[in-house]
């Protein structure tokens, strides 16, 4: 038995004066709404109703109850309303932790995009390469590339990524082209900070043929993707990038494709909170970049 709905059925009866009409327009069966009234008599202990095969009066004890419930219901409703219209106009500070490159160079048009739509909100973004800690940090959201480690926090996937493998133009005429991903390992490879940073693997595509891994070297070791983007245009090796990051890199002719008929694995993209409850300004955030990103998915 939920007491607040049953409430809230009961105020249906009273001001129908009928079950039949109160059913009609809760939308339920007539049985199961006399049925409800009945357990919410024997709930309370007292007989609320009066009931003829014609009509229905209140008691003493029901008047009073419907008076009482009448303004708990009245004030759960405009409860309900003020939350919807605070979930349509969103307001308030969103708190989010940012990967420094990522948010650079991809989620910062996005972003002004979402700020012109919900312009109630104000934005506070720490893009430092530390993981923030969401329980007791005052962030709402956190967006982190790659497998979100196992823990309670609750991390939504919102995109996966493509990436390719680059190289400026004058660095490839300088060390040649590779023409199959084991001759990497001849190659100067700018490597990112993470578990790949050794071995990659790379994937063929359109073709049947399993992933080929392959252990590269180089002097760079880097925790930044924008860092490791800008060195790659500048001559000093082939790294592993998202091909909308360095769509404009590509365009301009800073940046080529490496090996294309093969493809890096995509990383995916979470939205990591503390919690499945979340406040309007934070959800319409993740639902908006999941929106967005989700065209891109791999």
């Amino acid at each position: 038995m939920d007491p607040l709905n049953d409430m809230s059925l009961y105020v249906e009866v009273v001001k129908a004066m009928s079950f039949r009409r109160a059913a009609e327009a809760v939308g339920i069966p007539n049985s199961t709404l006399s049925r409800r009234i009945t357990a919410l008599e024997k709930a309370i202990g007292l007989r609320l109703l009066h009931r003829t095969t014609r009509k229905i009066e209140l008691t003493e004890a029901g008047v009073l109850y419907f008076e009482r419930c009448k303004r708990i219901v009245d004030e759960a409703r405009l409860a309900h309303e003020q939350l919807g219209e605070m979930l349509a106009r969103p307001s308030g500070v969103l708190r989010a932790s940012l990967p420094e490159g990522f948010a650079n160079i991809f989620l910062a048009p996005l972003i002004a995009e979402f700020a012109r739509r919900y312009p109630g909100i104000s934005f506070e973004f720490d893009q430092t390469a530390r993981c923030v800690d969401l329980v007791t940090e005052p962030f709402d959201v956190a967006i982190r590339m790659g497998e979100p480690p196992i823990s309670n926090l609750i991390a939504r996937p919102i995109a996966s990524l493509a990436r390719n493998l680059y190289a400026s133009p004058r660095y490839l005429q300088r060390a040649g082209e590779p023409s199959h991903p084991l001759e990497l390992s001849r190659h100067e490879c700018l490597r990112p900070r993470t578990a790949e940073a050794n071995v990659w693997a790379l994937h063929p595509t359109g073709k049947k043929a399993g992933a080929v891994e392959v252990r590269v070297g180089g002097r760079f070791l880097l925790n930044s993707v924008v860092m490791l983007q800008r060195l790659a245009t500048l001559d000093l090796g082939i790294a592993v990038l998202a091909e909308d990051v360095v769509a404009d890199d590509v365009a301009a002719g800073r940046l080529r494709r490496v090996l294309p008929h093969w493809r890096a694995t995509p990383v995916s993209v979470h939205a990591v909170t503390e919690t499945r409850l979340l406040p309007a300004k934070t959800q319409h955030f993740i639902d908006f970049l999941r929106e967005r990103l989700g065209r891109r998915t791999a």
